[in-house]
């Protein structure tokens, strides 16, 4: 898992959402994919495509070996009122200094309190852990008992 990938790919979204653009692409990867799922279940974008550099695909074609580097991710971003639904989005593990933390401690995030490293979660906010059983947003995690590397916080 490529933290440097996931930090440029944060602010890649942020910067577009604040330049108020429709859509975005990012690059394909499972760690990226499993992300922009996670933003798509909590609503904060509308829609995740697969495609090339040009244009989305409108239905889901296998990367091959020609085609794997020009492999994209679409994504529709939202917005209310003019101001985006997804205003910051930052990086909490970094790639020399990663967080790994139990269900207790994701537990007590969850609750507002700080947390080692980690500062407790606000109102309308969305921290991603990658667990064992694949990437999730903290309260999922917390309901299946399970700990992780905290990845990136949304508001």
């Amino acid at each position: 898992m490529s933290l440097v990938n996931l930090a440029a790919v944060c602010s890649h979204l942020q910067n577009a959402a604040r330049a108020n653009l429709g859509t975005t692409s990012i690059p394909y990867t499972k760690l990226h994919l499993a992300l922009c799922i996670g933003l798509l279940k909590e609503g904060f974008i509308s829609s995740v495509i697969t495609g090339n550099r040009e244009k989305p695909d409108e239905e889901y074609t296998p990367p091959t070996q020609s085609t794997i580097a020009t492999k994209r991710l679409w994504l529709g971003l939202k917005y209310l009122e003019n101001q985006p639904v997804m205003s910051k989005l930052t990086l909490l593990s970094k790639p020399k200094q990663r967080i790994w933390l139990g269900y207790r401690d994701l537990k007590q995030i969850g609750n507002g309190k700080d947390a080692g490293y980690v500062k407790g979660m606000q109102m309308g906010e969305c921290i991603f852990v990658s667990t064992d059983n694949g990437v999730m947003e903290l309260r999922e995690a917390v309901r299946k008992m399970t700990g992780g590397q905290v990845l990136c916080r949304v508001s």
